[in-house]
């Protein structure tokens, strides 16, 4: 459709832009207030959004940050099987959770799509992607840590109707139903899915009834325009030239690895260029990442280089440019398992950060906790004696940066703004007690500016035969300082054994099989530090001291200064000098 440019005011343009965003945000707040499961309304691991009939992302609200990109190229897998064939109709939801094209993820985070049609014209989809608590498999909680091909890691849903033209298949919604553990769960979050879909194509159209489509799709290419042009301003206030990086992927969860990775980042003023190629191909373990995967960590360090503030849509992509190699655990293909994707894509992003961070500090801090440090624990409440599971990321710290001390008790870049589960929400609706949720002291991360802390959060069993599944990547590994910083440490956990025997460390272990009273110890990594420890104030020092982050020891041998433990008295070393 052409568009008449003398028609288009640009503060009208301004305002349906605007109220795209806000449509964008409803869609987010529907999808948690209607949700069944604590991993989507209180972590908040989901996105959603909308994008024009091509496919591009124009609003995206996302708990999860590594799920940037990732409804695009949903929308673009179901416009190649049913659009191209004119088989979408008003009403239809298609859903999705192929990890090789059409998401990117794992099986866990089911995709839901909808066209939405104005005027008999296609003119947008509203989509969404969500962590369903379970979508059946051979483990509770169906990510795991040792599966050996798709699947044994649940329901594939390789972009099917779920409602067409406003039917729903009953067929389907059955299958779900028979093959998940939870299914009023898994089937709860779905139709939460499905009203938050609807609620965008409401608003959708109701801006289209008050504004005219005209309007409407002139807003989109605006705002997509908009977005590439911030980002080409941005990439020329950039470092120029080429810079690398390697690293590794520690382990696959059989006992494989570790498999190195690397990068080749080239800026100039027009393009940001990540070239892969030469990293490990994939793996026998669930460690494999697919290039959509790999898309959305890219561009998820992209925006924290170039302008994290910007609002998302594919226009702001339009200089990145992503190389790789087929077949590589950073673009696998069918039936590598991928439960634990995201191990990789962190390895993956952290490569362009490692290689960046000395080139703009104002940007990019030393190393931070680098793992989801996912938590999967099934087994029987004490006094329900029903089945219960609990599906979390854990907390870490951040690197220290150029001017600020790192961040404590964080997630991960790539789980973005989510949550734990709360401690009384835990206690009552799980099989345990919370022994312990604290910051972890353990004197490394020392710097100009230190580290941020990671924590300790201890589950004791309530019932036997409760069963952990834990998948603490960068557990080998030290985190990176830069500039002079020290190196953090490294995400682990123990089992303190109701016998009083202590099992462990250790990162990756699928189902440890816990008995009443038994504690599982997760403890998570300090960040790098950034600059010479021994340029830290003293008077900073001394606080750090007394807020036990360092032991007096600790404040003498890295930063130069001797504290009487008594008044807290300093004085400085020759060292500093």
């Amino acid at each position: 459709m052409e568009i008449n440019e003398t028609k288009i005011d640009p503060f009208t343009l301004e305002i349906v832009k605007d109220s795209l965003l806000a449509t964008g945000d409803e869609m987010f707040i529907a999808l948690a207030k209607t949700s069944m499961s604590p991993i989507i309304y209180e972590v908040l691991d989901y996105a959603s959004g909308l994008t024009d009939a091509k496919g591009q992302l124009l609003t995206q609200g996302n708990g999860v940050t590594g799920f940037i990109g990732m409804l695009s190229f949903m929308v673009k897998q179901t416009i190649k099987k049913y659009g191209e064939k004119d088989e979408l109709n008003p009403g239809d939801i298609i859903i999705i959770n192929d990890p090789y094209g059409g998401g990117g993820s794992h099986l866990s985070d089911v995709g839901l799509v909808m066209p939405i049609f104005y005027e008999d014209e296609l003119i947008a989809f509203s989509a969404n992607k969500a962590h369903w608590t379970e979508v059946g498999g051979k483990d509770p909680g169906s990510f795991t840590n040792d599966s050996r091909d798709i699947f044994q890691e649940g329901l594939q849903f390789p972009s099917v109707k779920l409602y067409d033209a406003g039917k729903l298949n009953e067929g389907l919604v059955e299958i779900i139903r028979a093959n998940v553990r939870f299914p009023d769960l898994s089937l709860g979050d779905m139709w939460a899915q499905v009203a938050a879909l609807k609620t965008g194509e409401r608003r959708v159209k109701e801006i289209c009834e008050k504004h005219g489509k005209e309007m409407i799709l002139a807003a989109i290419n605006d705002q997509l325009d908009h977005g590439e042009t911030i980002s080409k301003q941005e990439l020329t206030k950039l470092p120029k030239g080429t810079f690398t990086a390697d690293g590794y992927v520690e382990t696959d969860g059989l006992g494989n690895g570790p498999f190195p990775i690397q990068v080749e980042v080239t800026i100039d003023d027009d393009k940001f260029t990540c070239d892969f190629r030469g990293s490990s191909s994939q793996v026998p373990g669930p460690v494999n990442c697919s290039f959509t995967g790999l898309a959305s960590a890219v561009r998820t360090i992209f925006l924290a280089i170039t302008n994290p503030d910007q609002n998302v849509n594919d226009g702001v992509f339009r200089p990145l440019e992503i190389i790789v190699d087929e077949r590589s655990i950073m673009s696998a293909e069918r039936p590598a398992p991928t439960s634990n994707y995201f191990e990789t894509m962190l390895g993956c992003a952290d490569l362009i950060w490692k290689a960046l961070a000395p080139h703009i500090p104002h940007r990019l801090a030393a190393a931070h906790l680098l793992s989801v440090c996912s938590v999967t624990l099934s087994g029987l409440h004490q006094d329900t004696n029903e089945p219960f599971l609990i599906v979390e990321p854990s907390v870490g710290g951040w690197g220290g940066a150029d001017g600020q001390d790192g961040a404590s008790g964080q997630f991960c870049i790539l789980d973005g703004e989510t949550y734990n589960v709360p401690v009384e929400v835990a206690e009552t609706r799980y099989g345990v007690m919370l022994d312990e949720y604290s910051l972890r002291i353990d004197g490394t991360g020392a710097g100009e500016h230190i580290g941020g802390k990671g924590v300790i959060r201890s589950y004791r069993a309530l019932t036997d035969e409760q069963a952990a599944t834990i998948t603490y990547g960068r557990n080998q590994y030290r985190l990176w300082g830069t500039n002079g910083g020290f190196e953090g440490s490294v995400n682990e956990f123990y089992i303190h054994k109701a016998s009083g025997k202590v099992d462990g460390p250790y990162g990756v272990y699928p189902r440890y099989a816990l008995q009443k009273n038994d504690v599982l110890k997760l403890m998570t990594a300090t960040g790098g530090g950034y600059g010479n420890p021994l340029n830290r104030p003293a008077e900073q020092v001394v606080k750090d001291v007394k807020n036990e982050y360092y032991t007096t020891e600790e404040a003498k041998d890295l930063f130069g200064v001797e504290i009487d433990p008594a008044t807290f008295n300093y004085q400085e070393l020759d060292v500093r000098k």
